[in-house]
């Protein structure tokens, strides 16, 4: 069984903020995949498939980003989630804007929602995909990633998301994570 986590803000006002690129990934995930988002437990909004005999679980927490662990927790506790077939996709602030970055476990970095699932978790390692937004603005950080991405952001982040979104496909499919990582890590 696989569970594969977007992080974001749940209202409407986030939808097309820098902040709920993780939540854009999950949705390009589910449209490529053909899953619904339609069963709310565990403090998220759930899509399920079956891939190759294998349940997949896809989540985007409705917690709010600082509060994402408990979401990410109660999931893992539920259907126990083993720490190999976990997978968060969030933006990443200190990757420039359109990078992609795939790794098996690391420190949760300048991210308050992977800080809060690391801490609740109690490891960090787990696999993650960190979708770059960059920072090349005297914004203070908490205005920039809740600001609207623009049309000029998409036209490197779309591909990003792209990059992500068929990264967790594959990790869906069982593919060996080293070569999602070879295969995905774009600059």
């Amino acid at each position: 069984m696989y569970l594969i986590v977007g992080l974001g803000n749940p209202e409407k006002e986030y939808f097309n903020t820098f902040h709920n690129v993780g939540f854009m990934c999950t949705d390009k995930l589910a449209e490529k995949s053909g899953a619904e988002f339609s069963k709310a437990e565990c403090k998220a909004v759930t899509a399920h498939m079956r891939i190759n005999g294998q349940k997949v679980i896809i989540a985007k927490p409705v917690t709010y980003m600082n509060l994402s662990g408990q979401a990410v927790v109660e999931l893992t506790n539920k259907y126990k989630i083993e720490k190999g077939n976990l997978i968060v996709v969030y933006d990443d602030v200190d990757i420039p804007l359109g990078n992609v970055r795939i790794r098996k476990n690391g420190s949760a970095g300048t991210h308050n929602g992977m800080r809060n699932i690391v801490r609740l978790l109690g490891t960090d390692d787990f696999c993650r995909i960190r979708v770059g937004i960059g920072k090349d603005t005297p914004m203070k950080l908490m205005d920039y990633v809740l600001s609207q991405v623009t049309e000029q952001d998409y036209t490197l982040l779309n591909p990003a998301i792209e990059h992500a979104a068929t990264a967790l496909y594959e990790f869906a499919h069982g593919e060996p994570f080293e070569q999602i990582m070879q295969k995905h890590n774009v600059k």
